[in-house]
């Protein structure tokens, strides 16, 4: 029989036991079992399966119990973490291979496939879908099964295990690399894992490791921000998601420096976060795509926000006031006559497409932050006061962009919001001058009797994330970069998969540069 054939008949129960057991080691982190022996290969007197199925095939099964043997040191110290974060780093390589080589007859010793007018289509290499991946995606939890509830019989063996416990270890250890990209690995590929997640009621339990890691960005590889921010993104596609966040009030946020935030909702800490992200990379890594991702969360967001609070309102209309000012010295520059005199002309050119390039960029920049104003003072200024006083008190920021083709549109609806709110507070009589008290309760009275006449209805933007076609390229060089980080014995002379720029005697784990 050939090695494909024998592989069909026993790959997916030893797949879905390999993953399950990986997975199981990070969430319950038991120590190392000395003299442990593979009970795949027999279970009692009768030949193992894999002897049955022949050596080829074994190795290929098998490949990572042979992986996890060499990464695990056989020294009892420090075995139960250790085992645990191998065993994670393990899984990570086999589910971010997206293909698995195998022929009709034979895998080549030369890892190289050759075409020529003698190949036989039969001796073609088949290429299949990789079988960890997909084990990982159709993972179910042992405490719910939706198979068992619809009564659809589910195909081979499945993955199965505690939901519950698996979140509760993500939550335990998002401050490392590692567990980050599981993460992502299991809200984009398994349904039943996000939806588990997104219907939790202590959701705080993987956001605050994950908005912690954030607002210390400049200690974190630009990777790892990268797998957060799109984590978030993904969350913040369910509308059910972005309500609740807003419901979630938490007594306080310890590791926050800049002020103190007393009660504060988990929504008005992710503004405020995804915000100082936004500003992070501005002054440092200043990568369009990092600020795409966090606008795209906040945009996400804006029609569900629910009693914003007071510092994540103003911090809302400052990030305007900011991509404002850097919009209007872009624009100075590029119509500055300086260029003009430059003696190469082709520089001059150069100088001044770049110019039109970020200046472009940052008036789609400018424009979603408006979109996200104008969403929560569109859908949801009655529960946002704090919203409407910060808009108030920086009206003057809006005036510059009143007539501008991209924005005016959406500042006429600012605008209908300020003149209703300006009007009123002319119509107070007051003894005395106002103070910021006084302003929020004549606010507040006023979002009372507001119907939003004259409001413009705009689509609401809806930003969803979308893997590249060919993941792989950026996912098994990180990968395998972070099992480097963590000081295993390889030749990095020898790596051809990507390049490598560490001396792994030299630098800390997870300090590297990715």
């Amino acid at each position: 029989m050939c090695i494909l054939s024998l592989m069909q008949l026993c790959f997916s129960s030893i797949v879905a036991s390999v993953v399950q057991k990986l997975l199981l080691n990070f969430v319950t982190r038991p120590k190392l079992p000395l003299n442990a022996s593979h009970p795949v290969f027999s279970d009692d007197a009768r030949p193992g399966v894999l002897q049955r199925v022949g050596s080829a095939a074994a190795n290929v099964v098998l490949l990572p119990y042979y992986t996890f043997n060499y990464l695990v040191s056989s020294t009892p110290e420090g075995a139960t973490s250790q085992l645990a974060d191998n065993s994670l780093l393990v899984l990570l390589i086999m589910i971010h291979y997206r293909k698995c080589f195998s022929t009709n007859e034979s895998i080549p010793t030369n890892n190289v496939y050759t075409m020529d007018s003698n190949t036989n289509d039969k001796d073609a290499p088949v290429f299949h879908d990789n079988p960890y991946c997909k084990a990982l995606n159709s993972a179910k939890d042992i405490q719910y099964d939706r198979a068992d509830v619809e009564g659809n019989a589910q195909n081979g063996p499945v993955v199965r295990l505690s939901f519950a416990l698996l979140f509760d270890a993500l939550g335990r250890f998002l401050n490392d690399e590692i567990p980050v990209l599981l993460l992502y690995s299991l809200v984009h590929g398994n349904c039943d894992f996000q939806e588990y997640v997104l219907v939790r009621t202590d959701l705080d339990t993987l956001l605050m490791p994950i908005l912690e890691t954030l607002y210390n960005a400049s200690r974190k590889t630009s990777n790892q921000i990268y797998m957060l921010l799109i984590i978030l993104l993904i969350l913040s596609q369910d509308s059910t998601f972005n309500a609740s966040v807003h419901k979630l009030v938490l007594p306080g946020v310890p590791w926050y420096h800049e002020r103190l935030m007393h009660q504060t909702s988990m929504g008005s800490l992710m503004v405020v976060i995804l915000i100082q992200t936004i500003k992070y990379n501005l002054s440092k890594l200043r990568d369009v795509y990092l600020h795409t991702n966090c606008l795209a969360i906040l945009a996400n967001m804006a029609p569900h926000v629910h009693r914003l609070s007071a510092y994540a309102s103003q911090r809302l209309v400052s990030l305007f006031d900011m991509l404002s000012r850097k919009y209007a010295k872009l624009a100075e520059l590029k119509n500055d006559k300086s260029l003009k005199v430059i003696s190469d002309q082709m520089e001059a050119d150069n100088i001044a497409d770049d110019m039109s390039t970020e200046l472009h960029i940052y008036t789609d920049f400018l424009r979603i932050v408006l979109e996200i104003i104008n969403a929560i003072l569109t859908y949801a200024l009655p529960r946002n006061p704090e919203v409407v006083y910060a808009v108030l008190h920086r009206q003057e920021v809006f005036e510059p962009f009143k007539n501008h083709p991209r924005f005016n549109e959406l500042l006429e609806n600012i605008y209908t919001v300020l003149d209703f709110f300006n009007s009123r507070m002319d119509m107070q009589q007051l003894d005395g001058e106002w103070s910021v008290d006084k302003v929020l309760e004549v606010i507040n009275k006023t979002c009372r009797s507001w119907r939003g006449e004259g409001m413009k209805m705009f689509t609401q933007l809806r930003f969803t994330y979308e893997q590249e076609s060919h993941p792989e390229e950026f996912f098994i060089p990180y990968a395998w970069r972070l099992v480097l980080s963590r000081g295993f014995s390889f030749n990095p002379s020898a790596i051809n998969l990507f390049p490598v720029e560490i001396h792994l005697e030299d630098a800390p784990a997870g300090e590297q540069k990715v």
